[in-house]
């Protein structure tokens, strides 16, 4: 079974389909991390990470901004008390917990990194709160070096084309750390989830406004509209 998994993976024709879907996100909004990643400032990249958990992009795009204005830096983020972040980032999705997640992660830098954002993804998971998803995306958008951010649709989208096989979003990375060529490490995050959200979504995807349809294996599609 496995065997025939991987026949099928090796024959996808996974640059033309990268290459339909890299075209039609032009025209879909891209995430929140991504716009504020233009700010070429892991710090911020980070933080906005970390507020993006469970919320929506628009939610985190404004709360961002707002606790930006206030500081953008570990050092002046500690200055700050734990009811001021809580109002620059409400609603975020548990503001009050990222408030004092926001404050250890912004000190743990200065202790140990003279307040800046380490770039290795072994020194990133040592930060409390910090998973491969968000190291990843630390790594990609806020320094521009080779990671593979697996979120729910970077891992459910490869898996329903065909192209892997796995169980969880972990194993997704491993697979695609084999297989992706490299020049597709950084981008295809944001072309996935702009892709899942607008079309290859969780429940009945917009299978008749794919433009992939025709390569997709739909495993795992049981109805689509």
């Amino acid at each position: 079974m496995e065997a025939k998994a991987s026949r099928q993976a090796e024959s996808f024709p996974l640059e033309k389909v990268l290459e339909r879907i890299r075209k039609a996100s032009r025209q879909w909004p891209r995430p929140v991390v991504t716009e504020i990643s233009r700010r070429q400032d892991p710090f911020c990249v980070l933080i906005a990470t970390i507020l993006s958990l469970r919320t929506k992009d628009e939610t985190t795009a404004t709360a961002a901004d707002q606790l930006f204005r206030l500081a953008d830096t570990a050092e002046s983020m500690v200055l700050l008390n734990r009811s001021t972040i809580e109002k620059a980032i409400y609603p975020v999705g548990f503001y009050r917990t990222k408030s004092s997640s926001i404050l250890e992660i912004c000190q743990l830098l200065i202790d140990e990194y003279d307040g800046k954002v380490p770039n290795s993804i072994e020194n990133l998971l040592r930060i409390k709160g910090v998973g491969r998803k968000t190291a990843n995306l630390v790594l990609t958008r806020g320094f521009n070096k080779p990671g593979i951010c697996v979120d729910t649709h970077v891992h459910r989208i490869p898996n329903r084309w065909g192209y892997v096989r796995s169980r969880t979003p972990e194993e997704t990375e491993m697979r695609l750390r084999r297989k992706l060529p490299l020049k597709y490490w950084i981008p295809i995050n944001d072309w996935l989830v702009a892709f899942g959200r607008q079309i290859c979504r969780p429940v009945s995807p917009l299978c008749s406004q794919c433009p992939v349809k025709s390569w997709c294996r739909r495993v795992g599609v049981e109805s689509s509209r």
